[in-house]
């Protein structure tokens, strides 16, 4: 029997779906989701493994035109994904008529690989919306086989599964078939605690704030940790812990809550907060929290 295996790497722009597709895809979540852009800041591997098949699918950062260095080092992982791809997924939402990147947007309609140009987030169209959308892509992305879904909802995630394991090269396992990401246990703990900073605070906040799980014990019914949520400045400080510690009581709860499910264990969370001023902007901290491979 012969074995495909290939990397399928999501592209588009912010919040269009291109999280809650992959973690479809994977029936784990392994990309955090919200309704706020940047929630995605790494590129972020998920395997799926068949006897026959291993899609290595790759969530990446929405694009957008980058401010500062963190930024930039996000939209790096993007260019990535150009580059190492056997099928590229353009993900794009109703409603929406362009890529916020030319340079990118040149490279998908240039592909000499398959791209499936996912119309996403059908549930909240009609029919002469979607007709419209689907002729306007076609024109504009004349290379792609255009797919309406909705991942929400799971509306046709199974048949865009099929389709790319139809287009899949003939391979071996790129990976163990018993792996289900690249990242290391730390990488979602960091992810799950940002998640929930992105979620219950404003502004400019959630964008100011890194994670650093600095200790992970695994006992038998119980795993260990201590995470330290980095801000850039002594107010935002505040802000994160609130009102008598509140703000941050109610991260810390919710953040257990899920990674209790995703580990399958009890779980002991402690948070704290420290100042790292402007490491937005210092390659030296970017390359420590893993996004400036320069």
């Amino acid at each position: 029997m012969s074995h495909k295996a290939g990397f399928v790497n999501i592209i588009g722009n912010p919040n269009v779906g291109k999280s809650t597709l992959m973690n479809a895809f994977i029936g784990e979540k392994l990309s955090i989701i919200t309704s706020k852009a940047q929630t995605t800041r790494h590129r972020i591997l998920g395997i799926v493994n068949g006897e026959d098949f291993q899609v290595v699918l790759s969530d990446t950062p929405g694009i957008i035109k980058p401010a500062y260095e963190l930024q930039e080092s996000m939209m790096g992982f993007v260019k990535s994904a150009f580059e190492d791809a056997d099928i590229l997924i353009y993900m794009v939402e109703i409603g929406e008529q362009a890529l916020k990147d030319e340079a990118f947007f040149n490279k998908i309609t240039a592909s000499k690989i398959p791209v499936l140009l996912l119309l996403n987030k059908i549930d909240i169209s009609d029919q002469a919306q979607l007709e419209t959308q689907v002729q306007l892509w076609a024109q504009k992305v004349p290379n792609a086989e255009i797919i309406p879904i909705s991942a929400l909802q799971g509306f046709q995630v199974k048949e865009v599964f099929h389709r790319i394991i139809e287009l899949l090269p003939e391979s071996p396992a790129f990976y163990p078939k018993d792996q289900l990401t690249d990242k290391p246990e730390r990488f979602f703990i960091n992810e799950t605690i940002r998640e929930k900073i992105l979620l219950h605070y404003k502004k400019e906040i959630p964008y100011a704030v890194e994670i650093e799980t600095e200790e992970f014990f695994e006992e038998e019914k119980i795993i260990r940790m201590r995470s330290v949520i980095m801000v850039e400045r002594e107010t935002q400080k505040g802000i994160i812990i609130g009102h008598k510690g509140a703000a941050l009581k109610r991260v810390g709860v919710e953040a257990r809550k899920d990674l209790e499910k995703f580990f399958g264990k009890q779980i002991h969370l402690e948070l704290y907060v420290k100042v790292n001023k402007n490491w937005r902007s210092n390659q030296n901290q970017l390359r420590r929290f893993g996004y400036n491979q320069k």
